[in-house]
């Protein structure tokens, strides 16, 4: 259904339904307040018009303010020569139509009205107990008064005889409260219209709002723009298209960033691959154009030009196969071969292997298992053997000191199994230890080409251990070494209840 239908169905509804609403009520309260006027005041037969004209009704006005001055000419007569009371008392009459006379002897000694108003009930007030007001029934005065009087009769303290008037203008009271009824119905059905005219405004608001922020959101995504936040202005429909509109913007700019980033490790990749390479390469070319002058022209030449070419071309071959598998397994292409792994065997075979060919670099190396005979993990033997050979052949490129040490410890941490492996080399700078498992990253600003890789040694390491669901770190000190830790969860067997 279209916005607008939805509209005037919905203004058609909240007017037309609460104005036959409010009429019922307004009825049934009359029939209601007819009731408790009949039982309040014994009338009998009351309608709408009746009560309009009900001088019984309309003399229950004064009735507080009769009581309390009645009480007042009994305990204290002496503040009827107040005037300051006086007026006190007539101020708060004013708001119910009436007035405050006051007779002392055959002398009226405070009016509560214009002259004018007060002149044509003074001239019928009664005299002093001429009137029974033992219950406080209210005197009517016709003609020009149109007047409901009380008489309170009281004696000063001197023993002067003192009357007080209570009177109620009634002479307007018939228009009065048939234009109340009036000014009523006209005022709920303005009220209604008005509040539906409101709502219909703000529904309008509450729909175009967000969808215009929606519109400015798309056309901004369209243009390219995703630095910007469309909040949900509430929590309904459009608020949740707003939420889901906002998720994608979010990922629209997480994959923008991911692929800015990815060129830009590209190109980095390129820069690396370029430089890496070129070393070798130059290398190559340049004692095989030895060879080909005839430089090499002793067989110990010869054989020198030969094997550098071939450890060269070795570098550049290492090279390549470290960019094509970490390329694999960024991409998840690498196929994990788990299996449940004796901890004590796995290592101190790995050890066996470690130290022979540290050995033969004329690097010591120590092995300390701290670890249960019986306990085991679930890792892929080829991809933890290629963690441990990343983590010592990236610290003997930087290894810097004549007597090269590398220590592999094995403990057991709780849950899992940490991996240690110490060495003595020159150690990390503090500001680079935030890095050194990031892709492409050298510690080493200048390249320098002795040192050879490409960057992404540690960025493999730190792959592998999460794949198996690990965590690595690292501490150093400078010109101490650096100690790389690992750890994997142990292998628990899940007891079955039979």
């Amino acid at each position: 259904m279209k916005l607008r239908n939805r509209l005037i169905i919905a203004f058609l509804t909240i007017t037309i339904i609460p104005i036959i609403l409010s009429i019922t009520l307004v009825v049934v309260f009359a029939k209601l307040q007819l009731g408790v006027i009949d039982r309040t005041y014994g009338i009998s037969g009351t309608t709408v018009e009746s009560l309009s004209n009900s001088t019984e009704v309309l003399a229950r006005l004064a009735e507080k303010p009769y009581r309390e001055l009645k009480k007042v000419v009994r305990d204290d007569p002496k503040r009827m020569e107040d005037a300051t009371y006086l007026k006190e008392f007539n101020q708060n009459l004013k708001g119910k139509k009436t007035y405050l006379l006051v007779r002392k002897g055959d002398t009226i000694v405070f009016i509560g009205a214009d002259s004018d108003e007060a002149e044509s009930v003074i001239g019928q007030l009664p005299k002093y107990g001429e009137v029974d007001v033992a219950h406080g029934n209210s005197i009517y005065f016709g003609g020009d008064a149109q007047s409901l009087v009380r008489q309170i009769d009281f004696l000063y303290p001197g023993g002067e005889e003192g009357s007080a008037f209570i009177v109620t203008d009634v002479s307007n009271v018939i228009p009065e409260v048939e234009q109340f009824f009036v000014d009523m119905l006209f005022g709920i059905v303005t009220v209604l219209i008005l509040s539906a005219c409101l709502l219909v405004v703000w529904i309008y608001r509450g729909i175009m709002r967000p969808l215009k922020k929606m519109q400015t959101a798309t056309e901004n995504i369209k243009e390219g723009n995703l630095d910007f936040e469309l909040c949900p202005e509430a929590d309904d429909e459009l608020g949740k298209l707003c939420m889901d509109l906002e998720d994608m913007r979010r990922r629209l700019k997480v994959n923008a960033e991911e692929k800015v980033t990815f060129d830009k490790e590209n190109k980095e990749l390129i820069s690396n691959i370029s430089h890496d390479l070129k070393t070798p390469v130059t290398a190559i070319k340049g004692y095989a154009e030895g060879i080909m002058d005839g430089v090499a022209d002793t067989p110990e030449k010869m054989e020198k030009y030969i094997r550098t070419i071939y450890n060269k071309a070795n570098e550049m071959d290492t090279l390549i196969n470290e960019l094509t598998f970490y390329s694999k397994i960024d991409t998840n292409r690498i196929p994990y071969n788990f299996n449940i792994i004796s901890v004590n065997e796995y290592f101190k075979d790995c050890a066996e292997d470690l130290l022979l060919e540290l050995e033969s670099k004329n690097v010591e190396f120590g092995f300390f298992n701290y670890v249960n005979e019986e306990v085991r993990v679930i890792a892929d033997a080829e991809q933890i053997k290629r963690v441990v050979h990343n983590i010592i052949n990236n610290s003997l490129k930087y290894m810097d000191k004549p007597k090269a040490k590398i220590n592999l410890r094995i403990k057991d941490v709780g849950d899992f199994i940490q991996v240690e492996l110490e060495d003595n080399g020159k150690g990390i700078a503090a500001k680079d230890m935030p890095n050194i498992f990031d892709r492409f990253y050298r510690s080493d600003t200048s390249r320098n080409s002795s040192k050879g890789g490409s960057g992404i040694g540690l960025s493999i390491v730190k792959k592998i251990v999460e794949e198996h669901g690990g965590k690595i770190w690292a501490t150093s000190r400078e010109e101490t070494g650096t100690t790389m830790y690992f750890v994997i969860r142990k292998y628990q067997e899940v007891p079955v209840n039979e």
